[in-house]
């Protein structure tokens, strides 16, 4: 259970029960079982449903590693149950009697709404049907099967990530709270990062990340072109951080190989919170689009993107000011394949010179990350009260 004593806050106010609009879902389920990008990018959504039915209980259905940042969001998310899968859905191999398991618990909570934001419904409008919420709202393919006319709508393929579910939202009644994305940043997590700083001697605030890995192979830039990066700004005085999980070290150990300067290598040796806060104190990102991108969103860290072989226009950060993401667009893309089997082109087509180019540029427009914005948007704080 996600600290039920903020619920309970939520739903009375000076011992004076809140009583909740007539006809407002008392609770909701959120379907999004994907991964930590894709996760954070909804978090607007979360927010602008929590401001608009503080009094509800919002339950998150998602992967396992969504558990932690249904704790961390506790503000907007009041419980979690695991996806456990299922047949024609990539991010995980189902478990038959795990699903039913699911399907039971899910079905005893009764849920007034079953959301579903995950995908544009061709196997996960089944899922949600399933869980046996009084409505059900979400996105149907064009061409496909409209489950209900009032709280469906056309899948937009190029629609970005963080729109998409405000859109839908919106279709309902609910209004927006903004489209920024967050981050909690605790005290534990400042902690971890503190003893890091230590051990391996750097400043959070003197460093540059670089971070060379991604899931898929089709969405890694080549390790010689981020080490020719991290060279020119370690050159110039940076020190330069190599942070990846440890699933990720043989592609930092090539990073570091193919390196002149020296660099730190973090990688394996952060949690989720430690890299969010190191993130957060840091002068510039550099990396694949992947979670961490999203990260450095979340806490309006400039950033240098290279997206190999997705669609920047669902997922590219909205401020480009701060966030510059580099594409060699081709007609293959959005790519579809675990690895290029055509020479990874959009990857090459990426020059380090043109990545160097917006470092530096981001750099010098924001040399010290000063005017950050750590904390959470307003409504949060509306919604928490």
């Amino acid at each position: 259970m996600i600290r039920r004593e903020a619920l309970e806050r939520r739903r009375s106010s000076g011992g004076v029960p809140v009583v909740p609009p007539a006809g407002a879902p008392q609770s909701i389920a959120v379907l999004r079982a994907l991964q930590l990008g894709d996760m954070l990018c909804a978090v607007p959504a979360l927010r602008a449903l929590r401001s608009a039915y503080p009094h509800a209980r919002l339950t998150l259905i998602g992967l396992p590693g969504a558990r932690e940042l249904a704790a961390r969001f506790s503000c907007y998310v009041d419980d979690f149950i695991e996806f456990p899968g299922f047949p024609g859905l990539p991010e995980r191999g189902c478990d038959p009697r795990a699903f039913t398991a699911f399907l039971a618990e899910a079905q005893d909570r009764r849920f007034d709404l079953a959301l579903q934001l995950h995908g544009d419904g061709r196997v996960t409008n089944a899922v949600t049907a399933l869980l046996g919420a009084r409505h059900c709202a979400g996105f149907f393919p064009r061409g496909g099967t409209c489950p209900d006319p009032l709280r469906f709508l056309p899948w937009e393929p190029r629609e970005h990530e963080v729109l998409r579910p405000l859109r839908l939202l919106e279709r309902l009644g609910v209004a927006g709270a903004g489209i920024e994305l967050e981050f909690p940043i605790d005290e534990v997590d400042r902690g971890e990062l503190a003893a890091l700083a230590q051990a391996f001697r750097f400043r959070p605030s003197q460093c540059v990340c670089v971070h060379p890995g991604a899931q898929l192979a089709s969405r890694r830039w080549p390790p010689e072109r981020f080490a020719r990066v991290a060279d020119a700004l370690a050159v110039e005085g940076h020190t330069v951080l190599l942070t990846g999980t440890a699933g990720e070290a043989a592609i930092t150990c090539a990073v570091a190989g193919a390196m002149r300067s020296r660099a730190i290598d973090l990688t394996g040796r952060t949690s989720l919170g430690s890299l969010a806060a190191l993130v957060a104190k840091a002068r510039l990102v550099v990396c694949n689009d992947t979670g961490i991108s999203h990260v450095a969103a979340a806490t309006k860290t400039p950033s240098v993107v290279v997206s190999c072989g997705a669609d920047t226009a669902r997922w590219a950060p909205l401020d480009p000011s701060r966030h510059r993401v580099l594409a060699y667009e081709l007609v293959c893309r959005p790519c579809g394949y675990t690895a290029c089997p055509y020479g990874h082109e959009c990857a090459l087509g990426v020059d380090p010179e043109a990545v160097i180019a917006e470092a530096r540029a981001l750099l010098e427009r924001y040399p010290t990350g000063s005017a950050r914005a750590h904390a959470r948007p307003a409504a949060a704080a509306v919604a928490r009260s």
